[in-house]
This record gives C-alpha cells, structure tokens and sequence, in this order.
C-alpha cells in the first residue's frame, strides 16, 4: 500500500502593505499588517502536526519583486522548523515575485527546493519509500502568457506525478491570463495531483484527478473576503482525501441586515449589536461591510449623521477585543416605498414592466433548471398559486431598486 501526505498552499503574498487601514488603531492595524505571517505560521505548524511528507507552495510567496528582508526572514524562519522536522518544500515562484525582481538575497534552509524558469522535474523520496515526481516553473519575468503546459511532460518512474502551476484555467476573466491552460489539459498529462496558484478564490477544478486552487492564505480587502487557508492531502494509494485548513487571522465579510423594525436609533444600534456578536469568531478578528437594508428612523437627524454616529459607537466597542468585529463600512439604505401610478407617469417604461408582471404565467418554465436538478428537486414541491405571486411580487420590486440604483 502506497502512502502519501503533503500540504498545498498558494498566494501567501508576505508583507502584503494592507492599503488603505492605516487608519486603524494601533493595535488592530499591527495585528492586520502581521496576518500573513500568522497565516504562514499556521501553515508550517500544521505541517509539523500532521507530519506531511513534503510542502508545496504554488507561487506569489511574497507581494512585491523586491521582497523585504524581514519578509524573506520571517519566511527562512518557518522553512528553518520544517528542516527541524525533515520536511522538504517546494516552491514555484509567481508574477508577484518573478526571479528577475531586484531584493537582497537571503539563502533559505537545504530543505528548499525553488523551480527555475523553465519547466522542471524534481524527485522526492518519501521516509516510507514512495518516489514522487514534481513539476513545475517559476515566473522569469512578471508576465508570462505562453501555454507553460505544453511542456510539462510526465516522466516514468514515480508512484505519484504532482503538477505545480501559477496560472490561470482559460475561461476564468477576473484575472490575468497568466500561463493559461483549461482543466482538459491538466487531465490529459494523467497527473496525480495538480497543485495551482495565482487565483485568490478557493476552487476545486476536478476531484479526479484533485485540480484545487487552495486560494490565498491571509485576505487582505473585502474583495477576499471569506474563510482563507490551505489543503491537507493525502493519497492512499490511488485514492486521494482533501481536507481544507483555515488559515487566516483575519476574515473579510459581507452582512446584509433588514433593519425595517428599526424605529429609533437604539433600536438600530442594538440589532448592529446583536448582528456583530453573531459573527464573532474566537481569536480571530473580522472586518464587515455592514448593510443596513429599509432603514426608516422616525429621527430628525440626517441619514449621513446617524451612520456617523452609529459607526463611531460600534467601533469603540471593539478598540480592545482580541476577538474584534470590526465594521469598516456602513450602508444605510432607505425602506423604498412603491407608487406604481406616480412610476408609470414618470415613463412608458414601467407601464409596460408591470403590464408585463401581472400577466407572467410562466413561473414554473423559469424554474425548471432547479425543479430537472438531480438535488434540487429532492427538495422543492410544486409551487402553489400564493407562492407563485409571492415570487413575482418579489421579483417586481427587486427590479424596480435595481433601477432606482442604477
């Protein structure tokens, strides 16, 4: 019985400079600015427990070309307990930090094992025994756009074939088209494994063969918002397990919240209370975009000034909590009130929209893809006619706040 274990991390973009939180207070702003380090920590720690037989990083170790001295440091450190503990890493670097950058060279422990800029073959032996062929490249320069995976070419004599590339899967275009290539191509090499990077969003291309982007470890803006970490894999011989790892000290949020029952401002600072508390994540701390939905203050003050009250009382509450929810940015929206007769004065147009809504009678073809999906439809039970309004009216009026917002 073939046994293998290895961690796949990606994007720990070290010393990343944390735009725009400056303003924070001291202690929370330190904190923020050393959370990719204590990400990386909980990598190397994890590693250390599990007794992995190997680490791999998929590129973008650290955020700039220059690499910080204390960045390349604090990393050496956690390579050094890892040479502790006989465990090998291996290392593509990304178009964050290319080998063409310009940094002070700080050598790394012999348990390091970086790929060059051509595509490569490197052989690892297991303590057990079990032979393991790795693939990869590092960005020579910041842009690389050629199909790198026209040369990955799998070479007899492994148990097991792992490919490592920073790049983007072709039809993703909310990055750049890094060293493209499509799941049809990594399946074709008959790899193993294929460990990916350079994507901050945490996805599993294909579970046979395993094609994961384990996302970043550390968010850094409310654009990475959400869980962060790494993958734990193991193979049993041909049988893989993934078990993602969460990483981050800091996690980013969206929360929406109805505040229509809110009449007074204790009664919208209370339920801001109640939503934070809810939240709270033990020993981490958390940033929030707090949206307050149909706020409808019987108060004579403006909307602008009851936010900068309420932010400000919600945030010294949180100064000295090790476990903070931290709001930084509040949205008040007010509770929209519909006057069909006065919207269709105001344009054709909503004459005909809501002509259009009273007389759908097609609900049930509009939700056929759930009603035919093998899981949604285990589910769901046909719609009857008060549910069938209830859904058109909804639909009625998010149309007419996404036309009021545009």
């Amino acid at each position: 019985m073939k046994k293998i274990s290895f961690i796949h991390a990606a994007d720990l973009h070290l010393d990343s400079p944390m735009v725009g939180l400056k303003h924070l207070p001291a202690n929370i702003y330190n904190r923020v600015k050393e959370s990719t380090f204590t990400s990386l920590k909980k990598l190397s720690e994890t590693a250390i427990e599990r007794k992995v037989d190997f680490v791999i990083i998929a590129g973008d170790l650290f955020d700039g070309e220059d690499r910080s001295l204390r960045a390349q440091s604090l990393f050496r450190k956690e390579m050094l307990k890892l040479n502790e503990n006989k465990i090998p890493v291996y290392i593509v670097h990304g178009n964050h930090d290319h080998l063409n950058g310009s940094w002070v060279h700080l050598d790394m422990p012999e348990n390091v094992h970086v790929f060059s800029s051509k595509v490569e073959t490197k052989k690892l032996q297991t303590k057990s025994g079990e032979v393991i062929h790795l693939y990869g490249f590092s960005y020579g320069t910041r842009h690389v756009f050629e199909r790198k995976i026209d040369e990955y070419q799998k070479v007899d004599g492994a148990d097991y074939h792992i490919g490592i590339l920073h790049g983007n899967e072709s039809s993703g275009t909310e990055h750049d088209n890094y060293a493209p290539f499509t799941v049809k191509e990594l399946d074709e090499k008959n790899f193993d494994y294929w460990a990916l990077g350079h994507i901050h969003k945490r996805a599993e291309l294909s579970l046979n063969p395993p094609i994961i982007y384990p996302g970043n470890i550390q968010g850094r803006n409310k654009k990475e918002s959400g869980s962060k970490g790494f993958y734990h894999v193991s193979f049993i011989d041909s049988d893989a397990k993934i078990d993602y790892v969460e990483a981050s000290d800091i996690i980013w949020e969206d929360v929406t919240v109805n505040a229509a029952k809110a009449v007074s401002f204790d009664d919208l600072y209370h339920l801001c209370l109640k939503v934070i508390n809810r939240i709270r994540k033990e020993c981490k701390g958390t940033f929030i975009t707090l949206i307050l939905k149909d706020t409808q203050l019987a108060d004579v003050r403006g909307q602008s000034s009851i936010k900068s009250d309420l932010l400000e009382l919600l945030l010294e509450d949180e100064k000295d909590e090790e476990s903070f929810v931290w709001v930084s940015d509040l949205k008040l929206t007010e509770k929209l009130t519909i006057d069909k007769e006065k919207l269709i004065t105001e344009a054709n147009f909503y004459g005909e929209l809501f002509e259009t809504i009273n007389h759908y009678v097609q609900v049930e073809k509009a939700l056929m893809p759930l009603f035919e999906h093998p899981i949604g439809r285990k589910y769901l039970h046909p719609l009857s006619v008060t549910e069938k309004d209830e859904l058109l009216e909804k639909a009625e009026k998010l149309l007419i706040e996404l036309l009021y917002q545009a």
